[in-house]
Parts: structure tokens; C-alpha cells; sequence
């Protein structure tokens, strides 16, 4: 049998979106610009759900660790994009490839995971309102925050190893804007079957139980909307959970979209596109979307800026 040739390297090349390199500064631009409404944004809803009492409740709870979530993950890989964007320098080291392997699939897991248990507190806010306090009492939000970042950390820690842990065949040029890991999993020159079956494990965990719980959370909430009398009150419940309705929709769209649609030779350059859209759009959408649809935000926002202006005056 013929022995392969296992290099060990010290150094990886990042070499997406390699076919639009007279649009480097465009989204170098687009993405610092984002990056920025991404900072802002998420750390104004986790200010004001800490200085407003009026917002000490579960949902704006579990929001503020999505903010948190939202500014991590954006900074495990939009940083060093914009860097290579600018400076055309497209490398990164072994051990820097796996520390952004983990942040951004740890915490991409963790927001399935987060999204699901937000999906439980609105279920409870609407189908359970007067036992709500008791079910969503401190010890329990805080025990399913806790275990959502555990097993996004767990699942990733895991999937991190055994693909960093591959031999690599002396090729090291990634094919794509980060340390995916799916485009590291190419450059292996042995079989990945283990790595594929932890992935699959990890989908069904992260994608599509928290999809299915999600779908039944909502189902109970709409037949619950469905049967209050007064339009007032219909509106008033949706509301309570239509942002966060929203969120979900456009986060596991976007994912079902990148890992689902056909695949072909000429839409490698499109896939990047679509995976810069998910690594800056969508959380530059959060704060906007819980901003813009929530009464309570808005008055806190209003109280905050009276009180600041008092002060001033």
C-alpha cells in the first residue's frame, strides 16, 4: 500500500471570494460598517436591559445573552475578514484556524439552542401566563442559558478536535473566507467518515429538534392567540412574540438555504456571498428587529434619554 505524505502545517491560506477581487474594498466597506451597527446595536439592548428594572424579565434575559452571542460570533470572524479584505494578506495560523473553528461553530450551535429556549419562555408568557413567573423563575433561566452555552461549546469542542486532529497532505489553502469547518474537512488525505457522522449527530441536535420544538411552541401560541376574544388582546400576545418569530425565520431560512439549495460548479463565489450575508446581516438585524417591533424597548429607550437629558440640564 502506498504511504501518504502527512505534512504538518503551521499555516493556513484563506482564499475566498476569490473570484470578485475588484470588490474586496466594496465588502471590506460594507462589512466594516456592519461589524460597527453589529457592536452597537447588540451592546445598547444589553445597556438598556440591564439599567431599565422594567426589562429585568426572562425574555429581555435570554435576549441579552443572544446580543452577547451575536457580538462573540461576529468577532470570532468578521475581524480578520476585514483585515484580509484590506492588506491582502489571506493567512492564518494552525492554532488561530482552530480557535475561529470553535468560537464560530460554538456559537452558531449555541444560538440554535438559545432560540429554542426563547421559543419555551414565549410559550409559557402566552399559553401559561399566570404560572408564568413560577415556571420562568431566576433558577431556571439561568440553568437553560447556562446549559445552551455548555452544549454549543461541547458539540463544538468535540467537532474542533476531530477535525483539526486530520492529517493534511502538504495542501494548505482554505477555500473559503474562514476556517470552516466543512472547507478544512477538503484539505484531509484520509477518510472523514467519523467527522461526518458527528456532524450529522450534531445537525439533528442543533438544526432539527430545535426546528421541530420551535414549530411546536408556535403551534401552541397561535391556537392560544386563535382563542382570545378580543382583537386588542390578539395583538397585544402577538406582539409579545413576533420579533422573536422573525428572528427565527430569518436565521434558520438562511441556513436551511445555504445547506440545502443544489449545488453546482459555478456557485462557489455565491455560496461566500451567502455566508458573508450570515456572519454580518443577521446579527446586524437582531437588535434592529427586537428594537423596532417592542413597545417596552422603546419606552426604556425614552425614559433613558429623559433621564439623561435631565441630568444634562
Amino acid at each position: 500500500m502506498e504511504r501518504q505524505n502527512h505534512t504538518l502545517l503551521t499555516l493556513f491560506f484563506l482564499h475566498g471570494l476569490a473570484a470578485y477581487p475588484d470588490f474586496h474594498f466594496v465588502f471590506f466597506l460594507m462589512s466594516l460598517i456592519m461589524y460597527i451597527i453589529i457592536l452597537l446595536g447588540n451592546s445598547f439592548l444589553i445597556t438598556i436591559s440591564i439599567l431599565d428594572s422594567h426589562l429585568h424579565t426572562p425574555m429581555y434575559f435570554f435576549l441579552s445573552n443572544l446580543s452577547f452571542l451575536d457580538i462573540c460570533y461576529t468577532s470570532a470572524s468578521v475581524p480578520l475578514i476585514l483585515v484580509n479584505f484590506i492588506s491582502g494578506r489571506n493567512n492564518i495560523s494552525f492554532v488561530g484556524c482552530g480557535v475561529q473553528m470553535f468560537f464560530s461553530l460554538g456559537l452558531g450551535s449555541t444560538e440554535c439552542v438559545l432560540l429554542t429556549v426563547m421559543a419555551y419562555d414565549r410559550y409559557v408568557a402566552i399559553c401559561r401566563p399566570l404560572r408564568y413567573p413560577v415556571i420562568m423563575n431566576k433558577w431556571l433561566c439561568g440553568w437553560m442559558a447556562a446549559n445552551s452555552w455548555m452544549t454549543g461549546g461541547l458539540n463544538s469542542l468535540v467537532q474542533t478536535i476531530l477535525a483539526m486532529g486530520l492529517p493534511f497532505c502538504g495542501n494548505n489553502v482554505i477555500d473559503y473566507l474562514t476556517c470552516e469547518i466543512l472547507a478544512v474537512w477538503k484539505l484531509a488525505c484520509i477518510d472523514i467518515s467519523l467527522n461526518k457522522i458527528i456532524m450529522l449527530i450534531s445537525n439533528v441536535i442543533f438544526l432539527v429538534i430545535p426546528v421541530v420544538l420551535i414549530f411546536i411552541s408556535y403551534s401552541f401560541i397561535l391556537f392560544t392567540i386563535l382563542r382570545i376574544n378580543s382583537v386588542t388582546g390578539r395583538q397585544k400576545a402577538f406582539s409579545t412574540c413576533s420579533a422573536h418569530l422573525t428572528v427565527v425565520i430569518i436565521y434558520y431560512g438562511s441556513i436551511l438555504f445555504m445547506y440545502m439549495k443544489p449545488k453546482s460548479k459555478d456557485s462557489h463565489g455565491t455560496d461566500e456571498l451567502i455566508a458573508l450575508f450570515y456572519a454580518v446581516v443577521i446579527p446586524m438585524l437582531n437588535p434592529i428587529i427586537y428594537s423596532l417591533r417592542n413597545k417596552d424597548v422603546k419606552e426604556a429607550v425614552k425614559k433613558l434619554s429623559k433621564n439623561i437629558f435631565s441630568q444634562g440640564t
